[in-house]
Parts: C-alpha cells; structure tokens; sequence
C-alpha cells in the first residue's frame, strides 16, 4: 500500500483493521486495553455529565453520547487511541439549540453533522484541517474557552441566576449583578473540588483526578448539607419519570432507542420536524461538523506525533459521522474525539482502539451501577471540573506566545477570531478568521512578486542590449493580488515605442486574474507600440497564456524559448 494511503482511501474502521492485520490480538493486550478502558472511564464520566449540563441538557445524554458515540468513533474510526465523547467546544454550539429546540432539536442537528461528517470523509477531505490557520484554532478555541469559564461562574458561586441569556455581554451583566448573592458553601465546595483536581495528578497515582475531585466534593456537600448548609446536587436539579415514577438525578437505565425529532422538544412547547426547522438547524449542524471535524483531527494529529503511528484522516472522519449518525437515536449529544481523554487512554496503557471501546462499556456500566449515587454529586463540582477543562483547551500559553513572537498578521487573526468567538459567535469567527488569514496571507504573497530590471546584469545578459531595449527579471506568483501592480509598473516605466524583454522563468504561477491583467498590459502596448518579448515561461504559466490566444501574432506579446534567444532577437531588432 502506497506511504499516501492514509490520506487518500476511505476506508471504515481502518485503525482497528490495520492494527489487527500487524499484530496478533493476545490476552496481554486485551489486559492493557481494559486498563486503559477502565481508566479512561473514570475520567469520562464526570466530564460526559458535565458537558450535557452545559449544554442544557441532563447528565445522562452526556452519558448516552459517551456510550454509543464513543463505542460507534473507536470502532469505525480511523485513529488507533482517540476516544470520542461530548467536548468542550462543543458547549457554545448547543446550549441556545437545546434552549430554543430541546433534545428533539440538540439530537437532530447531531444526526445533520453525523451526515455531513461521513459526506466530508468519503468525498477525501480529511486534510483540510492543514488548511485552517494556527491562529484561527488557537482564538476560537481561547475564545469558547472564555465562554465556557463564564457559564459556570453561576454554579461556582451559587448564584441562582434563572435562564442566563444568550448573550455573552448580558450573561457577563447578570453575574456582575448577582456577584453579591455568593453562596460560601458552594464556593467552598467548588474550591475543594477544583484544588484535588489540579493538584491530584500532580501526585501521579494510579485514580485520575476527576474522579477523585468529584468524590470529595460531593462528601463535603453532603457534610454541609448535615449541618444545614445544603448545596444544589445533581438530584435537586434534574428529574426524570420511569414507568410512572418520578427519580431524582440520572436514571438507572439503558439508552434507548428512539428517532431523534421525537425526543423530549423545548420546555415552552413541542419540536416539529419540518423543511423550515432543517433549515434553521443547518447552521448549526454545519458549525457541529466543522467543529467535529477538526477537533478529531487535530486530536488525531496529537496522538501521532506522541505515539509515531499515523491515522487515516478520511476514515477518522467516516467514524465520527456514523458516531453522531448513531447517537442521536439513542439521545445522545454531539461526540468527537477529545484530546485529554485520548492522551490519558495512550498513557494508561491503551494498545488498539479497544480500549476506547471499552470505555464506553465501562460507562454503560457504570450508568448502570452508580446513577442513584450520581443523584448526590453538587453542581458546584460539576462547574468546578467544567472550568478547569476551558482552562486546558484555552491554550493560554500557546496563546500568550502567539501574542508575544508572532507577525502582527497573525496576532491580528488570532484577536479577531477570540473576540468574535466570546462575542458573537464560533461559526462566525471561524468564517471571519479564514478569510482575513487568507486576504493577509495574498497580502504577503503578493509583496514576494516583484519585476528587477536586469539590462545591464552581467549575470543575465552576456552582452550589453541595443539602445531602445530593456530587459526585467520577474520572480513570484503572477495572481490577481500581484499581477496587476507589477504590470502596471512596468507599462509607467516604459516609453511609447520602446522594447522590453520580460525573463519569466521565475514566474511560479498564473491564475485567471494574473491573465486579465497581462491581457489589458498587451493591450496597452499594442496601443503604445511596445514590443514585448516574453522569455522561459514554466510549463503551467505557458499553458495559460498559450490557452488565453496571447502568443498568436496580432499581440504585442511574443513568446521566446530562452532568454538568450530573446537577446539575440533584440540584437536583430536595434528598435
């Protein structure tokens, strides 16, 4: 198989085909897979409940889209240690579609993004991720980052601000007003449970922190709340109704089956499926997709460069749509690969993605085993664990050094996209980052692209050209951004019936505007009388200009071989 296949075939769970087809599959690496399942579990739980919270949601579809998504992405997926689930970037895209279209809404733009997902895998597109910007992702990541940190600021300090808007400004007023109504127990409980989550890995024991933090916070709850100081719980915030009983929490049951528009639609009423609700829900799934896309990627790109084994992007792709094709139908939130569970699956020992499989059955598990426990765990803890995840994917150091050593280009693209991410919104700034990168970038580019008069080099010319004459070295991509400038300096330094020799072997490339500008440039001088003789054009630039009928004779153009022909049709022609 070519060393490219990675890139170029599409093939479905083509990490776990390849890692069987290299080495036998022995009751050693079952052992590490289950290990690292199991740990991975650990650290998954909290974060799958967590992220649900965020986005408007109960806990147990977070946990529902670590079970089915996550098992679904590592089997059919195409990056040996990714481990998929609910994320972080994730949030900003789905609390205002669960707030205004429920989970029947939130469960089918996920199907839409699973779609689009597949649609970008099979048609090959998994290297676009090279093509977005370090600026771009490292300010819309800083930016949702931002925006998670500030919706938790209500349950870490027990505010009890009802139904936050939207808007990023009026949340940020709301909490500024409330900032008085601090619960002390409930900053106390955040506090404890934040300090055991940094500082617990520190200690490299074998639990990961999370589950630690959690546990230890939730005891402290329950000690505050014997003493009279009680602190909202999971229990106290999130009802659901088995066979006609209403539990308190997360229930004790399987993810079941069901079409996703016929979920549970918003509070104020019932979700509808119609041409007119798709069409509202596209943006959305588009920003889902994008987002899953290059999360999963850049995950996958991670993982490689810590572990040298190489994914198939295209097939990582096809994993992560049939993932969020499959987890809508069992309630389950938008998953893609997340970089911190991955990189705990590879250090705790993970060997095929098996591991990552067995963690989503690990969750199930535990779904199945813990969830009246789950009931009693704060929301404070939950907000505490949530605002250190927006710490580690903000980036802040990559960030800080961004704004310390890169061009003002980048800086400028990074700013734009961090403010337009916590202001406005993540589609937006991503769209907005692109294009600006890309306008800086022509920029740049263009000002490579410049025309050096060469008469009198010794190094060009190997004798002196006849009076009338003038001979100029172009270097550089002759596009639209560049043509037009450096063409229309050489017609101002060119007098009415004078000669030029154009030496074009450093021509790179010729695009349709560069040819609109080298036509009106033969215009003019068929106009003016200058003669124009066009020497050692490369292959791709001859071809346009051959294609666009400029080397025919009625032109002021002609096109020369070398440039030692071009001189000794000069000599012919004393002018």
């Amino acid at each position: 198989m070519s060393h490219r296949a990675h890139l170029t075939t599409v093939r479905v769970s083509s990490a776990l085909r390849d890692v069987f087809k290299q080495e036998p599959y022995t009751a050693r690496t079952l052992r590490s897979d289950v290990f690292a399942g199991l740990t991975v579990a650990v650290v998954a739980m909290p974060l799958a409940m967590a992220l649900a919270i965020a986005s408007g949601m109960p806990p147990q579809y977070g946990l529902y889209s670590a079970i089915v998504g996550g098992l679904v992405a590592a089997l059919a997926g195409g990056s040996r240690y990714s481990v998929s689930g609910p994320t972080a970037a994730f949030v900003v895209v789905l609390a205002p579609i669960s707030a205004r279209y429920g989970l029947a809404g939130l469960a089918t733009a996920g199907f839409m993004a699973g779609l689009i997902l597949l649609a970008l895998g099979v048609a090959k597109l998994g290297r676009l991720i090279e093509y977005v910007p370090e600026p771009v992702t490292v300010g819309f990541t800083s930016g949702i980052a931002v925006v998670i940190a500030v919706l938790q600021l209500n349950d870490l300090f027990g505010l009890g601000i009802a139904g936050m808007s939207e808007s990023f400004i009026t949340k940020v007023t709301a909490l500024s007003e409330s900032a008085l109504q601090v619960a002390w127990p409930v900053v106390l409980v955040s506090i404890v449970t934040l300090a055991v989550s940094v500082f617990w890995p520190r200690e490299r024991l074998v639990v990961p922190g999370y589950a630690p933090a959690i546990l230890i916070g939730t005891l402290l709850a329950a000690v505050l709340a014997h003493f009279g100081q009680p602190v909202d719980t999971i229990g106290s915030r999130f009802t659901y109704e088995a066979a006609g009983v209403i539990g308190y929490g997360v229930p004790r049951v399987l993810p079941s089956f069901a079409l996703p528009w016929t979920l549970p639609g918003p509070a104020s009423g019932s979700f509808s499926l119609t041409l007119g609700t798709l069409r509202d829900l596209l943006p959305a799934a588009l920003s889902i997709a994008m987002l899953g896309a290059i999360e999963s990627l850049l995950c996958a790109v991670v993982l490689d460069r810590s572990t040298g084994t190489r994914h198939h992007s295209n097939g990582e792709l096809v994993g992560q749509g049939l993932a969020n094709i499959a987890a809508p139908f069992f309630g389950g939130v938008p998953a893609t690969a997340a970089i911190a569970r991955s990189a705990a699956n590879f250090k705790a020992g993970a060997s095929t993605p098996v591991a990552a499989a067995l963690h989503a059955v690990f969750i199930l598990l535990g779904v199945l085993v813990l969830a009246p426990a789950l009931a009693y765990v704060p929301m404070a803890s939950m907000a505490a664990v949530l605002l250190l995840v927006a710490w580690n994917m903000s980036e802040a150091p990559k960030a800080i050094e961004l704004l310390r050593r890169a061009p003002r280009a980048d800086k400028l693209v990074f700013l734009v996209c961090f403010s337009l991410t916590v202001i406005f919104d993540m589609i937006i700034a991503i769209g907005v980052g692109i294009v600006l990168a890309a306008f800086l970038f022509m920029r740049d580019i263009a000002r490579f692209t410049q025309a050096r008069d060469i008469s009198d080099s010794p190094r060009y010319m190997g004798v002196p050209l006849p009076e009338g004459w003038r001979a100029v070295k172009i270097t550089g991509a002759m596009f639209f951004a560049a043509a037009e400038r450096v063409l229309t300096q050489l017609l101002a330094e060119a007098p009415d019936g004078s000669r030029l020799i154009i030496y074009a072997d450093g021509v790179t490339l010729l695009d349709a505007g560069g040819t609109s500008a080298l036509e009106r440039f033969d215009a003019e001088c068929v106009t003016r009388g200058i003669r124009v003789l066009l020497a050692d054009l490369q292959p791709q630039p001859a071809r346009v200009v051959h294609a666009a009928g400029l080397a025919s004779g009625s032109h002021a153009i002609e096109l020369v071989p070398t440039l030692a022909a071009a001189v000794a049709m000069a000599r012919e022609d004393p002018g």
